[in-house]
């Protein structure tokens, strides 16, 4: 659910922007089911569609999987409503418009709860995973990074240490001790290339590869983008012990809602997991073991 900054307003800033990869702009509410508008709430009777906000690759494409062939026979019904950013989702689910989202992993619902000022949401169920990956249209392989080259990385906080994090594991960068995927560009202790940093909306990334070496590029950004993370990447997050997989967020309490439970057990389920195995071909990568 990364997406360099020096200054705390500059990363508020910058969360605004993206989730697992995220872009700017109003959500654009285009219902893939039919169903009542405005959300319904733990409250909404028992047989009222489940509004659920989503991105529209994989997310979307995953709960249309779901509603088109599970929902009917587990007694739910889900309007699917699809946003071009990351922040809208979770501002509509707190303002009830919907029911729930679902494009985002715990440390950007953790930094987007941080920057509001407060404020809850439940994060439910993982569902996926969409490694990161690094991206090039002039080299073949991470050690042809040539030096002083450029290399775009996303501009929010937590998918800029993610991004650092990556190239750290791969071996192109040194962070200092301890940082992890807190850090920023002043946590680089050691870059023997001197490589060059251009800090991009996460959107943009895809775009920015005909101008920079090579790019970070957010999962769901490189599938719209018809990149395969699974065999287009120079390199690319594993998803052994990774905290980013995307999942099921609702609002305190909603997670007891029956239908909010049951669309909880599908999105875990084999079904699902096979749907993501068989569609992405390890470019998205199923949370259920």
């Amino acid at each position: 659910m990364r997406r360099l900054m020096g200054a705390t307003a500059a990363a508020v800033l910058a969360l605004t922007l993206t989730a697992c990869g995220g872009s700017t702009g109003t959500g654009s509410g285009t219902a893939a089911t039919s169903g009542a508008s405005g959300a319904s709430g733990a409250s909404a009777a028992a047989d009222a569609p489940l509004k659920v906000g989503v991105s529209p690759v994989p997310h979307a494409e995953i709960l249309k999987y779901v509603s088109d062939n599970l929902a009917a026979k587990a007694g739910i019904k889900v309007e699917i409503v699809e946003f071009a950013d990351y922040v809208q989702p979770n501002v509509q689910l707190q303002e009830d418009q919907l029911d729930a989202n679902y494009f985002q992993h715990r440390p950007y619902l953790a930094d987007f709860l941080k920057s509001k000022g407060g404020g809850e949401l439940t994060f439910v169920q993982a569902v996926h995973l969409e490694p990161l990956g690094l991206y090039s249209k002039k080299i073949k392989a991470v050690t042809e990074l040539a030096n002083d080259a450029t290399v775009a990385v996303p501009n929010d906080a937590t998918n800029l240490g993610r991004s650092l994090k990556l190239l750290e594991d791969n071996g192109v960068i040194t962070l200092k001790e301890g940082v992890g995927t807190a850090a920023t560009e002043r946590d680089v202790a050691n870059n023997p290339k001197n490589l060059q940093f251009k800090p991009l909306e996460a959107a943009q990334l895809p775009r920015s590869l005909e101008d920079v070496d090579a790019a970070v590029i957010n999962g769901n950004y490189a599938l719209e983008a018809d990149l395969k993370p699974a065999g287009d990447s120079l390199v690319l997050e594993k998803a052994e012990g990774n905290p980013y997989a995307n999942g099921l967020v609702v609002r305190p309490g909603d997670e007891n809602d029956p239908r909010v439970k049951k669309l909880a057990e599908l999105l875990a389920g084999p079904e699902v997991k096979k749907f993501i195995e068989s569609t992405y071909q390890g470019s998205v990568i199923s949370s259920t073991s």
